[in-house]
């Protein structure tokens, strides 16, 4: 297991690209394009080479390895969902459309780099590639995950536990004012 970071950003990832999937297959002609990211600064290639290769080190491009065929599969699906007669068509154009677009998925990997050079120094980037190669950085990248996954766990349950006091201070309250709920 490599990195919680990685588990939520791919969920973070993963729910991006089924929201905006089919709102952009289903964008009428001539519609304007959603408005773009903030502008990011280029960064040196240096703070790049080094941002890549920590998003590498922390395997970033496994939450997106996917990314092309899934994409492909759900705006066949969306366009499935208004054009039933075409369905051995569009099946047949998705194999072709996934085999033409493979490997764009790496593009993600180049827009991240930027981001990262745009959060942090070169100097910085470096420095995290160093420690993520320590035998500390090393642990953290393997035990991330688990503690991350355990976290999450917990809050879950604790939410559980907080929403029933919630409830019963809204019970107790509305009873004050004499609605039993």
């Amino acid at each position: 297991m490599k990195g919680l970071s990685v588990i939520l950003s791919a969920a973070g990832l993963a729910a991006g690209l089924v929201l905006t999937a089919p709102a952009m297959a289903q964008a009428p002609k001539g519609a304007p394009a959603a408005p773009a990211s903030p502008q990011l600064k280029q960064g040196s290639p240096a703070a790049i080479a080094a941002a890549k290769e920590l998003l590498t080190m922390k395997n970033a491009p496994a939450m997106y390895a996917n990314a092309v065929p899934n994409l492909v599969e759900q705006t066949k699906n969306t366009l499935l969902q208004s054009n039933l007669n075409l369905q051995k068509d569009l099946n047949e154009v998705a194999v072709i459309v996934a085999k033409n677009l493979a490997g764009r998925e790496r593009e993600i990997l180049d827009g991240m780099a930027q981001i990262y050079t745009n959060e942090f120094t070169e100097q910085e980037l470096k420095d995290l590639v160093t420690f993520y190669k320590t035998p500390l950085g090393q642990k953290l990248l393997s035990a991330e995950p688990r503690a991350i996954q355990f976290s999450m766990s917990y809050m879950n349950q604790w939410a559980q536990v907080f929403a029933e006091t919630i409830n019963g201070q809204f019970r107790a309250e509305m009873k004050k004012r004499g609605k039993d709920i």
